[in-house]
């Protein structure tokens, strides 16, 4: 029994997985327009931003949209697929669960940010 469910959830993620990036795809999010001086900033700003996350994740393309619709310009670790990003995640912030927000400071301290909402939340507060 306990190996009909394993393979009908994996079927199930076949079949979403790909339904869930083609929505994703056909509505993305149109990005702020903000003045180049700004932008640059705020690129500065998140250069050291990585997300961790995985392609199909409903909340990481929650967060992703976020991310879109902010104009930011972070780096995107698939923890799934990449065997580093996922030691790096495991290492770094404790767990491998995502999405994943990691915030390396100029002062040299890094924060990992779990949660979608928490995530957007620090976006928005920082970035909008």
């Amino acid at each position: 029994m306990r190996l009909f469910f394993r393979y009908f959830f994996k079927l199930v993620h076949l079949i979403v997985g790909p339904m869930l990036l083609a929505w994703d795809w056909a509505t993305t999010p149109k990005g702020i327009d903000r003045e180049r001086e700004q932008q640059q900033r705020i690129d500065e700003e998140t250069q050291n931003f990585t997300l961790y996350q995985f392609r199909t994740c409903p909340f990481c393309i929650k967060v992703r949209r976020a991310i879109k619709r902010l104009s930011l310009n972070i780096d995107q670790c698939d923890a799934q697929r990449n065997g580093p990003c996922r030691e790096a995640l495991l290492e770094g912030g404790g767990a491998v669960k995502v999405p994943c927000l990691k915030i390396a400071r100029a002062d040299g301290t890094t924060e990992w940010l779990y949660e979608s909402n928490d995530i957007i939340a620090y976006l928005q507060q920082n970035y909008a």
